[in-house]
Formats: C-alpha cells, structure tokens, sequence
C-alpha cells in the first residue's frame, strides 16, 4: 500500500507541476557533475567506465538513504519521499505539451516548429519540411515515453519486489532503482556520442537497462493505439534504427497510426505510408500521453499486488 502510495504521489506531482525549474532539479545537478568527465582522457573508456559505474550508484545511494531516513520519522514521510524521488526521475506533460506546440507551429510557423524540435529531438532542424518536423514530434514522444516514463516506473516497481523478496525496506530501494536509472539514462544522453570515447560505457549500459523498458513502451503504445499487432508490424523496420530500444515505440506509433516516420539520411519507419498531417500527429501525441496514464496505473497496481 506505501508503495503504491508513492506511485500516486508521482503521478499527482507530474500532474500539479509537470517539471520543475531546471535550476533546482536535481537530474540537472547530476547532469553537472557528469559534465565534468566530458573532455579529453588518456584513457576514455576506463574513465568512463569508472563514471558509468560509480556515479549512478551514487545517485541511488543518496536516494535510497534519504528515503530510508524519512522511514525513521514515519511512514507517510518516507512515502512523500520517494513519491517525490519518483516524480524527479519522471517527465510526461512536459513531453507532451512540448510536442503539441511543435506540432501546431508545423502549420502556422514552420521556422519555430524547428527551433522548438531542438527541446525534443536531437537533429539538425534546419531543412526539415513540416510533415519531418511532425515526424520529429511524434518520433520523440514516443521514445521519450520509454526513456522519461517507463524506464524510472519499472525500475521502481522491479527495485521494490527483489528488495520485498529479500527482506529490505521496499521504499528506499525502489527509489534508488529509480534514481540508478535515471542517472545512466542522464549519462548516456550527455555522453553517448560516437564522438566521445568516454561515453561509451554508460552508452552500453544504457542500452541494457533500456532494453524491457523500450518494449513495454510499445506494447502500451500498442493498446493506447487500439493497434495490438502495431508491435510486430514495427519489427520489420527496425534494422535501420541505430538504437536497439528506441525504433520498438516509434515503429509502433508508425504502424498504429499508419504513417511514415523518418529521420532524414537514418532510418525511415513505415516507408509506404506518407508522413503525418498535424491531426493525426496530435492523435499520437494524445496516445502517447495515454499510454503514459497506463504506465503508472499499471505500476501502482503492481506494487500494491506483488509488495
């Protein structure tokens, strides 16, 4: 019942707030201090291996103590604890808000459409038509849904069952699971570029940790969509995806939605269908948005049921 207790704290957060100021968000604090093994090492990959390796583990270690203190004062202080711990490593209606008006500019301003694009996706914006910049849109809340939602829920519900199975405070682990995998997903974002050596450990590990994350991702898609086949309809498309997680939610609004979702001279997902018209691209966006409110009722409940 704690833990579910939290799951709804974090989802009520995300739906009274949605994202805190980035100066007092402590995934930014994190991002700083990862930001200060961003340069040129004698050894990258053993210096980034290190990073990968200790500085998540720092940030779950200081979750987990202080929800494990907040235990000492009472119940209900650590529930509000890793209910906001779970709300910190979490972002939907930011996500959502943010393509909504991406999508909306496509028609009325193509030229802050793609200035916008910046906040979501990681492409040069520059020369994009409309229906490419709504690809964008539609492409990056679907895969944010895995790594801004999901990813954290699981990692808190998975985090709580093996600690409830192994006789430890299920609370304080759950958030620190959480909080371990937002930092390698923050680390992998920073550093996971072909261009830095020193971010391919966390690069790796973060294809590992998002690997159930990505699917579960596209199976709630899938049922948001009304789509269940969407899923395997994906798998033909995705040899062209450089990532081995993010074309499973993006292949999956393609095929649900039945449009053409493409990053220029990458990958083209769905290539018989046409690019989405900015109707069908805020229909994705709501299902996305969707499929995010399944994600946390199906966490809260598995918590309640499993610990």
């Amino acid at each position: 019942m704690l833990s579910a207790l939290a799951v709804a704290v974090a989802g009520g957060l995300e739906l009274a707030i949605g994202e805190p100021p980035t100066r007092v968000h402590p995934v930014a604090w994190f991002g700083r201090v990862v930001g200060t093994v961003d340069r040129e090492w004698n050894h990258p990959l053993a210096v980034g291996g290190l990073a990968a390796a200790l500085l998540p583990l720092g940030a779950a270690a200081v979750v987990g103590a202080a929800v494990a203190l907040a235990a000492s004062i009472g119940p209900l202080a650590a529930v509000a604890l890793a209910g906001l711990a779970l709300f910190l490593t979490t972002s939907l209606c930011n996500l959502l808000s943010t393509a909504r008006v991406i999508v909306a500019d496509s028609e009325a301003d193509l030229p802050t459409a793609r200035d916008g694009l910046l906040a979501l996706a990681g492409r040069d914006a520059s020369g994009l038509s409309a229906g490419e910049v709504r690809s964008a849109a539609v492409e990056s809340a679907s895969e944010n849904l895995a790594d801004g939602l999901v990813a954290s829920l699981a990692a808190f519900v998975l985090g709580g069952f093996v600690a409830a199975g192994l006789s430890l405070p299920a609370l304080p682990v759950a958030a620190g699971a959480a909080a371990w995998v937002k930092a390698v997903n923050t680390m992998d974002s920073m550093l996971g570029y072909r261009s830095k050596r020193v971010g391919t450990p966390a690069a790796r590990l973060d294809d590992a940790v998002m690997w159930l994350p990505a699917r579960l991702s596209a199976l709630l898609l899938a049922v948001a969509c009304g789509s269940p086949r969407s899923v395997a309809r994906a798998r033909a498309w995705l040899d062209g995806v450089p990532s081995p997680n993010s074309g499973w939610p993006m292949g999956t609004a393609a095929a649900a939605l039945d449009v053409r979702l493409e990053k220029p001279g990458v990958y083209v997902l769905n290539p018989a269908g046409k690019l989405p018209d900015a109707a069908t691209a805020q229909r994705s966006v709501t299902r996305v948005g969707v499929a995010g409110a399944a994600a946390y009722l199906l966490s809260g409940l598995g918590v309640y049921a499993w610990f």
